[in-house]
């Protein structure tokens, strides 16, 4: 008599073997058949579950199997949800790129890593600008300056076609407290 869509397999070596039966409130019935076992459970309307097959004798549960694996889906779902998904941001920068623009996108890149994603900053070069690749790297360190309180560069500078590329990895934080603080006051710094 189970209740879910998936069928549990029948153990036919235990069927006319003697089984250790525990009932739905945790209490040890004894030692009996598994017919006798499978009787008590369907009289009670709920399922006969072999839990420990290598024990000796064998070990069933007698228990409601769909609430079972109801919980269980459950139980790994808020475990999926508390586990933090660490994602990768992208950031583009040409090599002439003006002050007020640099400041609004590492005060964007400085979001994301205090939100605990990693970020990769690229500066895209065009045309003679690919004979310029130093002030490209030096855009790259400057960012990874300016966010070093925050985060650590993982990848660095690396060139790839006509991109040059960095990633960023954030700092483990010890409190939210921290992290509120430290934009705010590298803000500052950069105004």
């Amino acid at each position: 008599m189970t209740t879910s869509t998936e069928e549990p397999r029948v153990n036919r070596e235990i069927w006319a073997a003697q089984v250790l039966v525990i009932d739905d409130e945790g209490k040890k019935l004894g030692v009996m058949t598994a017919p006798e076992a499978l009787r008590i459970a369907e009289e009670r309307g709920l399922d006969l579950v072999e839990v420990a097959p290598l024990a000796d004798p064998p070990v069933c549960r007698i228990m409601d199997y769909g609430k079972y694996k109801y919980k269980l889906q459950k139980r790994d779902k808020e475990a999926r949800k508390k586990q933090k998904v660490q994602s990768l941001k992208e950031m583009k920068m040409r090599p002439k790129i003006d002050e007020h623009d640099y400041n609004f996108k590492t005060r964007k890149i400085r979001e994301f890593l205090v939100d605990g994603h990693r970020v990769r900053v690229s500066v895209f070069f065009r045309g003679r600008e690919m004979s310029f690749l130093d002030k490209g790297r030096e855009l790259l360190e400057r960012v990874a300056r300016d966010c070093s309180d925050i985060g650590r560069m993982d990848a660095g500078p690396i060139m790839e076609g006509r991109y040059m590329r960095m990633t960023l990895m954030p700092l483990p934080q010890k409190g939210k407290e921290k992290r509120e603080e430290a934009p705010k006051a590298k803000e500052e710094a950069l105004e």
